[in-house]
């Protein structure tokens, strides 16, 4: 059961500037850097809010490190923006496979390591109302970082 927005996704071109600019703006801060190779980007997480199933809401700020990163890819064709939206859920295989069952495509046949060290899939945006759509359960975190 999918129990919150986890993130949103938005590619930028340069990362320190646009933290810098939803420091400023919003007063957000990071919360998590990381470069995951796999996917071929550089990320900040800006922890917007706590949630009560134990998890968080955050904006997650993505530039790619290589051109052919689907990152990459996506910000030459479309600019900066929003990239896609996560839904947090306790169980990332089930309910990717139940979304499976209802005929939406998933992208990943088993989910793969995300940010933090979660495990996420990715739905089709072409069945998602053109959205595409991440499910992500969290690494467990120590109660002091929730």
């Amino acid at each position: 059961m999918l129990t919150r927005i986890d993130h949103i996704g938005i590619a930028c071109f340069d990362l320190d500037r646009t933290v810098e600019f939803y420091r400023a703006t919003y007063g957000f801060e990071v919360f998590h850097t990381e470069v995951n190779e796999e996917q071929g980007v550089r990320e900040a997480m800006l922890k917007i809010n706590g949630t009560s199933d134990g998890g968080a809401s955050y904006l997650q700020l993505l530039e790619p490190t290589r051109e052919d990163s689907a990152v990459g890819k996506w910000l030459a064709k479309n600019g900066e923006g929003v990239h896609h939206i996560a839904f947090g859920t306790a169980d990332v295989d089930g309910d990717a496979e139940a979304i499976r069952g209802k005929g939406v495509r998933v992208l990943y046949d088993e989910p793969r390591r995300g940010s933090m060290d979660s495990r996420i899939t990715f739905l089709h945006p072409k069945d998602c109302h053109g959205v595409l759509t991440e499910l992500v359960t969290s690494a467990p975190r120590p109660a002091a970082e929730h």
